[in-house]
């Protein structure tokens, strides 16, 4: 039998493997929750455009930003304007401008963040880590809609404009994929 003492050790050891494994967990949970409901203005990623278009058209503003890394990162448009529903195709440019390789990964999020939840992307460079050689600059596109359920929702009903916003990180750790530029060549100049 079993000690007073010895139960609360136990008790408290298995609490603290729990804790341990629940705090490991947290991240990718999170990730996965947010990309499934829209929170916090977290994108989805689509497989296909919806086949309702509306007649209701609203501005998606890009915005752009680099965190640790010598990089220079813009849109060719700040924004555009798009019906609802219908499909969007982005471009942005992005340069090296250190003197080696390197591999960074974009995070976004969309502005407010109501509008998370009905921006999907069908195509991102977000999705994988980038790895571009040194001093080249790359054009990568998104391509991306509104869910027109958008245009009925009471709290995202009167938006006439949304924000996407990326920031690049540098990858710490990965095996960098050949990078897929526009015109499919890895490693291209524009």
């Amino acid at each position: 039998m079993l000690t007073r003492n010895t139960r609360t050790v136990l008790i408290c050891a298995v609490v603290l493997v729990a804790m341990t494994g629940a705090a490991y967990a947290a991240v990718p949970l999170y990730r996965v929750f947010c990309q499934a409901t829209g929170f916090a203005g977290t994108v989805s990623r689509a497989t296909a455009a919806p086949k309702t278009v509306l007649d209701r058209s609203l501005i998606v503003r890009f915005d752009t930003n680099v965190r640790g890394l010598p990089w220079s990162f813009q849109p060719e448009q700040r924004r555009q304007s798009l019906r609802i529903g219908q499909s969007g195709l982005a471009f942005f440019i992005v340069t090296n401008n250190g003197d080696a390789p390197l591999t960074g990964r974009a995070a976004y999020n969309v502005s407010p963040d109501l509008a998370g939840a009905y921006f999907h992307k069908l195509k991102c460079f977000c999705f994988d880590d980038q790895t571009i050689p040194a001093h080249t600059t790359m054009r990568f596109p998104v391509v991306y809609f509104v869910d027109p359920k958008f245009a009925s929702d009471p709290d995202t009903k009167d938006y006439s404009d949304v924000t996407l916003s990326y920031t690049f990180y540098p990858v710490i750790k990965s095996n960098p994929k050949p990078v897929q530029a526009l015109g499919g060549t890895a490693g291209g100049r524009l």
